[in-house]
């Protein structure tokens, strides 16, 4: 093949496959290739003949549907689920309206030391989590907490954060402080592409502040908080750190307290890797399922109200 130019080009039409094969190639390593594994594990369990000693005493069969039943039948299991859905009610509304709130605030013309405020709420997402459960479960015990020390000083009660209903909100506290920074930013770098001939008209028809915020800001910036929404979302379901961190420090949390523990549990402590890939798999499913769903309905209420302004 020759170029308009006289010199022979080889391999035009294959050079962005080329750019995308090494990318393919760490995609199907570490991330295809693992999740194939884990479901084909998920249909083997280990058949043990007489004691269970000796050269072919234990063998690899094929389980089919028999792990699956066993953890949807699983009260361990469903429990660290809906313990996971009350910590997600929790999370997932402060968490975005915080970065909501802070993503408008930074956008307002009056604010002063943007640069410094963007930085300090988006520096808690850079600490590992370990380290922000680490941190905050110390911050949790009374006996080495300063806040207890100042609440036992005023003479104000000194509740338990780390057992009963409290726990849930210690839990949330550290995502919170964690992911806030986060999803701030995605908002933030929303909000800052709006066309400034927007505000100007806003200002000239004599919007408010927060009517331009309620009117304009926050429905230009939808697409944003559908996706920060989604993530959101997808860690929740995956809650592992924090209250695997926080177990040491009170005995409220046990090794099934969320279903991901539950998989840890089955995998590496009971040995049974079998049952820990059904249930991971379950997990996978969950996640994409409700995943799924809520694109596919944020997409639909974008096309009735595309449909809806075009109409008017």
């Amino acid at each position: 093949m020759t170029s308009p130019t006289g010199r022979r080009s080889y391999g035009v039409k294959g050079a962005p496959y080329a750019f995308l094969l090494p990318a393919t190639i760490l995609f199907a390593l570490f991330f295809a290739l693992p999740i194939g594994y884990a479901v084909w594990l998920s249909f083997r369990k280990v058949h043990v003949s007489g004691l269970g000693l000796g050269a072919g005493a234990r063998t690899e069969v094929w389980a089919g549907l028999e792990n699956y039943r066993d953890a949807l039948t699983d009260n361990e299991f469903w429990a660290g689920a809906l313990r996971v859905l009350g910590y997600g009610c929790i999370v997932v509304p402060v968490m975005l309206g915080l970065a909501l709130l802070f993503a408008l605030m930074l956008d307002s013309e009056r604010v002063r030391l943007a640069p410094f405020t963007r930085l300090a709420i988006f520096l808690p997402y850079a600490i590992p989590g370990v380290v922000a459960a680490l941190l905050w479960g110390f911050l949790y015990l009374p006996d080495v907490s300063p806040f207890y020390y100042v609440l036992a000083k005023l003479h104000l009660p000194q509740p338990n954060l780390l057992d009963g209903g409290p726990l849930y909100l210690a839990l949330s506290n550290i995502a919170v402080w964690g992911g806030t920074g986060f999803n701030m930013i995605v908002i933030y770098t929303s909000l800052r592409s709006i066309p400034a001939e927007v505000h100007e008209a806003a200002k000239l028809d004599g919007a408010s502040p927060l009517q331009t915020a309620l009117k304009i800001k926050i429905p230009m910036v939808a697409p944003s908080l559908v996706l920060t929404f989604f993530f959101s979302i997808i860690a929740t379901l995956q809650v592992f750190n924090e209250p695997m961190t926080i177990k040491p420090f009170t005995n409220s949390v046990n090794l099934s307290w969320s279903p991901l523990m539950k998989v840890y549990q089955d995998a590496f402590r009971r040995g049974d890797i079998y049952s820990a890939a059904a249930e991971a798999t379950l997990i996978a499913i969950a996640t994409l399922v409700l995943s799924f769903g809520f694109l596919r309905a944020a997409n639909r209420r974008n096309r009735r109200d595309v449909s809806q302004g075009g109409a008017q």
